[in-house]
């Protein structure tokens, strides 16, 4: 490994720390994205899965880290959040705007993974999370994607470390894929990085603000031109997340059979989670075959 003979390699350290590093640098990486995590979110298929699947993977051996919102309804006293003072102070570009960028971190209870929260005063101290106490969609929600979507690559950058697997759950984070492919390619952090998608039953009526494919062109000249990112439907934001990403995972018997269809037809491999007898094995070894295979790249 970095080129080095292991017969003629010599350390004054015990074997088993040796195995242990060795170890260590062979794991797989997943980092974990997501709209919501229990147990700082209400419960919901979503929050559930995004807090089992990495505790999951991560007692399977892999290397994990996991990022969601810091919504205004996250209590951080009770959970004890933190501001991470090296991490914090970027300023994020959004539709040709400054945003300052806050990271804070917390523990989930009994299982010892830490939990990154992307904050912002703006886009994220409101204390709903989507939609107002109409039940409309917050005008702003394709800007708070964009910088959510942004401030976990830029943190992921500060921490040096470079994830085989990003693993995106809910629509929230349907832009991570567009990034990853078409903006943070050319980094060393993502550029050998495999996306992975999951739809949930979450879905929502209307559409997000009309006009989310010209912000993205701020940072993405091409992404005016795609497609379903004209019509910001839900069903049309997991299409562009399905187009860019190397994976697709159904979480529930709810989701759209449309977007199976559309997988498919480009060519990026589906599971149906729910179909599966034990899910979380199954997830693990959909992420092993996706490591393994080709990046998934749509023009």
């Amino acid at each position: 490994m970095f080129g080095i003979n292991q017969k003629n390699f010599y350390l004054p350290l015990h074997s088993r720390f040796v195995k242990s590093l060795i170890s260590r640098m062979s794991k797989t990486r997943v980092l974990f994205v997501s709209q919501e995590i229990q147990p700082f979110s209400p419960e919901s298929l979503t929050a559930s899965h995004s807090r089992l699947i990495p505790q999951a993977v991560h007692e399977r051996g892999k290397e994990t880290r996991i990022f969601m919102p810091r919504y205004g309804k996250i209590n951080e006293r009770r959970h004890q959040l933190h501001e991470v003072i090296r991490l914090s102070g970027m300023n994020l570009i959004v539709n040709d705007t400054d945003h300052p960028l806050i990271i804070k971190v917390a523990s989930i209870p009994q299982i010892r993974l830490q939990v990154y929260f992307i904050d912002n005063e703006e886009f994220f101290h409101r204390k709903a999370t989507f939609q107002d106490e109409g039940q409309n969609l917050f005008q702003d929600n394709d800007m708070r994607m964009i910088f959510f979507t942004k401030g976990v690559l830029e943190t992921v950058k500060k921490l040096g470390w470079a994830p085989d697997i990003i693993h995106c759950h809910g629509w929230f984070t349907s832009l991570m894929p567009l990034y990853v492919k078409k903006l943070y390619n050319q980094d060393p952090h993502f550029a050998d990085t495999k996306v992975v998608f999951s739809a949930y039953d979450d879905a929502f009526t209307g559409t997000l603000d009309p006009t989310v494919n010209k912000k993205v062109s701020f940072d993405i000249s091409e992404a005016s031109g795609i497609k379903p990112l004209q019509n910001p439907t839900y069903d049309n934001l997991v299409k562009t997340a399905i187009q860019y990403s190397d994976g697709f995972i159904l979480g529930h018997e709810s989701v759209n059979p449309d977007l199976e269809k559309f997988a498919v037809q480009n060519d990026v491999p589906a599971l149906r989670a729910f179909d599966e007898g034990d899910p979380m094995a199954a997830i693990d070894e959909f992420f092993d075959s996706v490591h393994a295979g080709k990046t998934v790249l749509v023009d």
